[in-house]
């Protein structure tokens, strides 16, 4: 559904509308998905400094305030799952990426698992469809996308393991 300028601007006035955008490229006109992705790229590079254990605190966190955030935006919009919300891609990537983090990789890896958590987010293989199909509201916006964040990491661990 394509949002006019006053539902935007709600969003955006809204803490929880800032987050669960993506700091706005959930907005954008053209594969808001992917461009929640690309933008969850920015933060992830000052995030792969940190140690394992912080990392991992700091995305379950990510993924509580994803709920909430994106509660509160289909609340203000009445829309279940609308296209807006990205912070379910910026928390997916994020652990899509987590290997790295453990077993390095050029920057190419990167774009590795950037495919990777593309390809398992818009396939939606078992119980990414499941998640995505049953589970409703803010829980449900977040769950399909961590599964497929961590399907696209398995293949991402294996792969770097394989050729590293």
């Amino acid at each position: 559904m394509k949002l006019d300028a006053g539902r935007k601007r709600a969003i955006l006035r809204d803490p929880a509308g800032w987050i669960a955008s993506g700091f706005g490229s959930g907005l954008s006109s053209v594969a808001p998905g992917t461009a929640g992705s690309l933008a969850a790229l920015v933060p992830w590079l000052a995030l792969r400094e940190l140690p394992i254990t912080l990392y991992a605190l700091v995305v379950g966190f990510a993924f509580a305030l994803g709920i909430w955030a994106s509660n509160r935006v289909i609340a203000i919009l009445r829309i279940e799952d609308p296209g807006v919300i990205v912070w379910d891609e910026f928390v997916g990537q994020w652990i899509a990426l987590a290997p790295l983090l453990v077993l390095g990789g050029s920057p190419w890896w990167i774009f590795a698992g950037f495919v990777l958590f593309r390809m398992f987010d818009v396939w939606k293989p078992w119980p990414v469809s499941w998640a995505d199909r049953r589970v409703k509201g803010g829980t449900g916006v977040m769950l399909d996308d961590v599964i497929a964040g961590m399907y696209a990491a398995v293949v991402l661990a294996l792969a770097l393991w394989a050729i590293g």
